[in-house]
């Protein structure tokens, strides 16, 4: 087919008009956390905890340990379904404040 021929495709030419972001560009910027504009420091601070890797550290952390309870009670709190953990927790958390008062 010759080149020159109507039916050839036509070249594509890239629309895109944006202008080169420059570091002057980014100069002029705002950090922003949610709608909060915030300084240059705390919003990178922000983004690197953003970009960090792993789930983020909860508030008020659990402390790991190995505790043997008689299987009746392991069963029956598992057999309340997925959150069994939490609930024996809780049901001990109640037990101390029960005894507390």
């Amino acid at each position: 087919m010759n080149a020159r021929s109507q039916s050839s495709p036509k070249r594509w030419v890239d629309p895109d008009d944006a202008p080169e972001l420059t570091d002057e560009f980014f100069e002029k910027g705002q950090w922003k956390v949610g709608e909060r504009p915030v300084s240059p420091p705390e919003g990178a601070a922000e983004m690197a905890k953003a970009l960090g890797r792993g789930r983020p550290k909860a508030e008020v952390t659990k402390q790991s340990l190995t505790v043997r309870y008689d299987a009746d009670i392991v069963d029956a709190f598992r057999a309340m379904g997925p959150g069994w953990q939490t609930r024996m927790n809780d049901a001990l958390r109640e037990w101390l404040a029960a005894r507390s008062r």
